[in-house]
């Protein structure tokens, strides 16, 4: 029986991968500042602790074979660079050097596929491009990036794998983080869309890329896990397939958004917290499209139809209601 850490358990992901390891068996030790937040399966193999990342968990790790750090500062309306520095980064290092500390065999990092240039459908982004804008200005992108490179740089006694996934749909969104992009559409009559695009996967394919990176990938390696290339009002379409209503999709002309994110900007910079800001529309008017290629042949993976995990999705939240 193969014993795992991980952090994020209460969130879309970790609420996911941990259902699933708990069904193939897997001892999982986590952490959570709440646990009762944790809204996924449980059993005798779940070890569920109350603590935070800016903790010593040295301790929790011991006969541990494989850490999974999922946790992060996501938000998008937080000022300071600092504010996502110190879960994104500090954070990363300190539970590193804790796994260091107890010989623990694989880490295994996820971080965003933002740290990666993103492409064109003609020419799609892979993992040998660089940070690309409007993602370089990101605070978010800029700290999960500085820890990737610190996590590559000091990969020795203790393989590394960086798993770069994509914007993740899926049930068990909890919180909701991806999932409000669900909620804009559920219900609605009118629904207005950006004019950019991006890469959409099922958050049970990051699943399963996580498990087969056990086994399978190299250290020192960064893996996009991405799924399928989709502008934003195809997006829409499909969502609004699943859910059998009519709607109206409207476009939002891209200087509009430009507008309403130079308005937040400025107010940003009376330190009054806003997710608009011309960083976070400019993305909104970007195709950021990703391939697959290297986890479909390294990770053995096979990713499935956005559409199912849609559907997932749409059925999650409407059993809330």
């Amino acid at each position: 029986m193969k014993r795992v850490f991980m952090t994020g358990i209460t969130g879309l992901l970790g609420t996911n991968l941990a259902n699933e390891l708990l069904l193939q068996n897997y001892q999982i030790t986590a952490i959570a500042r709440d646990p009762d937040k944790y809204k996924g399966n449980r059993n005798s193999n779940l070890k569920l602790i109350k603590s935070n990342l800016h903790a010593d968990l040295t301790e929790y790790l011991e006969n541990i074979e494989i850490v999974i750090h999922i946790a992060a500062e996501t938000a998008t309306n937080l000022i300071r660079y600092s504010d996502y520095e110190k879960i994104n980064y500090d954070a990363t290092v300190l539970l590193f050097k804790s796994a260091k500390k107890q010989q623990v065999k694989q880490f295994i990092f996820i971080s965003t596929a933002n740290t990666i240039g993103y492409g064109s459908l003609a020419s799609l982004g892979n993992e040998s491009r660089k940070i690309r804008s409007p993602f370089s200005q990101l605070d978010y992108a800029k700290t999960k990036l500085k820890a990737e490179e610190y996590l590559l740089k000091n990969a020795k006694n203790m393989a590394v794998k960086i798993l770069n996934p994509t914007f993740m749909i899926g049930p068990y969104d909890s919180k909701p983080s991806s999932g409000k992009i669900i909620l804009m559409s559920l219900g609605k009559k009118v629904v207005f869309y950006p004019p950019g695009g991006k890469n959409f996967v099922a958050v049970k394919d990051v699943v399963s890329a996580i498990i087969n990176s056990f086994e399978s990938g190299n250290t020192g390696e960064k893996y996009l896990i991405a799924g399928e290339n989709l502008s934003y009002k195809h997006f829409f379409e499909q969502l609004r397939t699943q859910q059998n209503r009519k709607q109206f999709l409207i476009p939002v002309p891209k200087f509009i958004l430009i507008a309403l994110g130079f308005m937040g900007s400025t107010v940003r910079f009376f330190s009054i917290q806003t997710s608009l800001s011309l960083v976070n529309t400019r993305i909104l008017c970007v195709n950021n499209y990703y391939c697959n290629k290297k986890s479909k042949e390294q990770l053995k993976m096979q990713y499935s139809p956005i559409e199912n995990a849609l559907f997932e999705a749409v059925d999650y939240f409407n059993s809330k209601k």
